[in-house]
């Protein structure tokens, strides 16, 4: 059995369903990439998606739908995909086994 394309805890799949409720617009679920840039090399996205774009693969997990771009795929396979908040900020995080890295800041990784 092959790994999952990406996961999402509990506390992700609540606030994505919160997010995509308030949105002002109609929202399918949520799009997840990576973007090149940071000192170690790769960074996460995470945003609305209003529809599914050209070749882009669908995941429900927990009642979401998430979107992944294709050029983030290789990169984010087998990841788990979470939300944390403390007193200086709240995001989504990913856990994923394909990191080699990170940088200092956390803002970006390897693989």
């Amino acid at each position: 059995m092959s790994a999952a394309l990406l996961t999402l805890t509990e506390a992700a799949a609540e606030r994505a369903m919160t997010l995509i409720a308030q949105a002002d617009k109609p929202i399918l679920g949520l799009r997840v990439g990576v973007n090149s840039r940071g000192c170690s090399g790769y960074s996460y996205f995470v945003e609305y998606a209003e529809e599914q774009k050209p070749f882009e693969e669908v995941v429900e997990d927990r009642g979401v739908k998430l979107f992944i771009d294709p050029m983030a795929t290789m990169f984010i396979v087998g990841s788990e995909m979470d939300y944390q908040e403390d007193k200086l900020e709240s995001g989504f995080v990913f856990n994923n086994p394909n990191e080699t890295g990170r940088c200092g800041c956390g803002e970006s990784f390897s693989v």
